[in-house]
């Protein structure tokens, strides 16, 4: 079996003409087991969003690029899909898009007791994320090594 990461970036070098063709971001390529299932899933998005017809193009015009160039061993499932409303934020242009905007922020070791926080993105860099708490106006920095994840976090749209 292929190293996860080749295959990752492989499908990453092959599909981003698709993308680009299309006027869609290549958010992120992930190949991870399930169960006992394996998944190669895109994740693409374009400014007001994706639609399941753009999910549906990529797939098609990309399996027959699967078959041609068979780079994956096992067996697999394929699937395209908009990286959702609460998208992880991994590269530079994702933080940038998502500054003033509220982030969840998980954590490897705690801090103050706390292992998650949520607040406004206020800035970044290669080594820290700080946000703003909504209610009292407050700033926290978080070393970037010790966050497991960062996210959009999910908001209700107010009637």
């Amino acid at each position: 079996m292929k190293k996860r990461e080749d295959i990752e970036s492989k499908t990453q070098e092959l599909i981003l003409p698709f993308t680009e063709q299309k006027g869609l971001e290549l958010v992120d390529v992930d190949f991870e087991k399930e169960g006992s299932d394996y998944y190669l899933r895109v994740y693409i998005d374009k400014p007001g969003g994706v639609t399941i017809d753009d999910c549906e193009d990529i797939s098609r015009s990309f399996n027959d690029v699967l078959d041609r160039e068979a780079y994956i061993d096992q067996q697999y499932i394929f699937e395209v899909s908009s990286p959702g409303l609460t998208r992880p934020l991994k590269k530079e242009k994702d933080f940038e898009r998502s500054i003033g905007k509220k982030v969840d922020i998980r954590l490897y070791k705690k801090e103050d007791g706390i292992p998650e926080y949520s607040g406004m993105l206020k800035s970044y860099s290669d080594t820290q994320v700080v946000i703003t708490f909504e209610d009292t106006g407050e700033e926290k920095t978080f070393d970037r090594k010790n966050t497991s994840l960062i996210r959009l976090a999910y908001v209700e749209e107010k009637q």
